[in-house]
């Protein structure tokens, strides 16, 4: 590698510890600069004198060891990391990294951190098949934390299933592979393009004190918004009504109705290059809207509604030069009902979710989607948090914007 990376690896104390002096060795040889935490109870399975052997490295043990006294040890090296490899990583760890613990060398330096992290876990199949331990890995995954995923087999302690740490040389090509990956990342660019988002709900005023909406946060479009800055687009978010603050440098038109919404994304969608249509527009509004406070008078009330200007198909009709996405928020078929919205609405990509599942749904801060484009590519994506759900849907934008 032309430039030496940095990987703070960190081990917990698990039997697959033995491992972990493997992966120190391989990261080391391969050209990486490595540093590692053991805690107590790692030193249990292995010592740190293997470690610094591995590395030529000091290895940290105790928050409170500051064997340099012109730094703070576990802030010195959460600044110093490009990635930090969790392997193996405990249920115990896990949950204590999920819930902000921060007790020892491992949990100070991870929560100190801004670089990304690598987490592989290790544990007998019925910790990690456990509600408490599944949670708290979403809960992780959340913050944009990623898992290599455990091997099946037999188990030290007996059992056979899921929970085996990964061998050493899927750990290395993992580190490989996100190294990579933030190379080609730093190719990619939106620089001079024209991105128009649109987000959160909307609200259909029936009286002067009520209305009809729905749960979007908003959340998904924001995170997309802010990608597309990122990426050096020229981004406006047309918005709904939501508590979101506005990333900066981005332009923003709030609206609140449906027709609203309509009228401000028709206006501007002629001199936009990219439209990603993800905010959830009510599909009825009521008929009528009274001046006044309407008053409770029977057991039941009747409201007739209409249906709303359709803002993806006005789109979808109009476009010329754009780049079109939707999403598609179902509860049920959603592959079968996303390929119908893709070809009806003339889309370049759609992007669906199931929102009845659990760390999908409207509010939260993660997505399991599914992306499909027009040429008929189907891409199932695992749950992630929405930072990194939209990154991956602007990757697949510029992906068609090369063709």
């Amino acid at each position: 590698m032309m430039e030496k990376k940095k990987v703070l690896l960190a081990v917990t104390g698990g039997i697959a510890a033995y491992k972990a002096a493997t992966v120190a060795s391989k990261l080391y040889q391969s050209g990486y600069e490595v540093k590692v935490i053991l805690t107590e109870s790692a030193q249990k399975f292995i010592t740190p004198l293997t470690f610094q052997t591995l590395t030529r490295q000091v290895v940290f043990t105790d928050t409170f060891e500051e064997k340099d006294p012109s730094v703070v040890s576990h802030i010195e090296i959460a600044d110093w990391a490009d990635l930090v490899l969790i392997a193996p990583a405990t249920a115990n760890a896990i949950g204590k990294l999920a819930n902000g613990i921060a007790d020892d060398m491992l949990t100070t330096t991870l929560l100190a951190t801004k670089a990304d992290v690598l987490i592989a876990p290790a544990m007998n199949v019925n910790m990690f098949n456990h509600p408490a331990v599944k949670k708290n890995m979403e809960t992780l995954a959340s913050y944009g934390w990623r898992f290599i995923e455990p091997n099946e087999g037999l188990l030290a302690c007996g059992w056979i299933g899921k929970g085996r740490l990964a061998e050493p040389e899927e750990l290395i090509d993992s580190v490989h592979a996100y190294f990579q990956e933030k190379n080609e990342e730093s190719s990619l660019t939106l620089s001079g393009k024209k991105v128009m988002v649109t987000a959160g709900p909307t609200r259909e005023e029936l009286d002067p004190v009520r209305y009809f909406t729905n749960h979007s946060s908003g959340k998904m479009g924001y995170a997309i918004a802010a990608a597309a800055k990122k990426l050096g687009a020229d981004v406006t978010l047309v918005t709904g009504p939501t508590s979101l603050e506005v990333p900066s440098g981005i332009k923003v038109e709030r609206v609140t109705s449906a027709k609203e919404m309509f009228d401000q994304a028709l206006s501007l969608y002629a001199e936009q290059d990219v439209v990603i249509k993800c905010a959830a527009v009510a599909d009825y509004t009521p008929v009528t809207v009274h001046s006044n406070k309407f008053k409770k008078k029977n057991d039941t009330w009747t409201i007739e509604l209409k249906k709303t200007d359709d803002i993806l198909q006005a789109l979808g009709d109009r476009k010329e030069h754009q780049i079109l996405v939707g999403f598609a928020a179902e509860t049920e078929n959603l592959e079968d009902y996303a390929k119908d919205k893709l070809k009806r609405k003339n889309l370049d990509m759609v992007v669906g979710n199931d929102v009845s599942k659990e760390g999908s749904g409207f509010g939260s801060d993660t997505n399991e989607i599914i992306m499909i484009k027009k040429d008929g590519s189907v891409c199932p994506l695992p749950i992630l948090s929405k930072e990194k759900a939209a990154r991956e849907i602007l990757e697949e934008v510029m992906d068609m914007m090369k063709r």
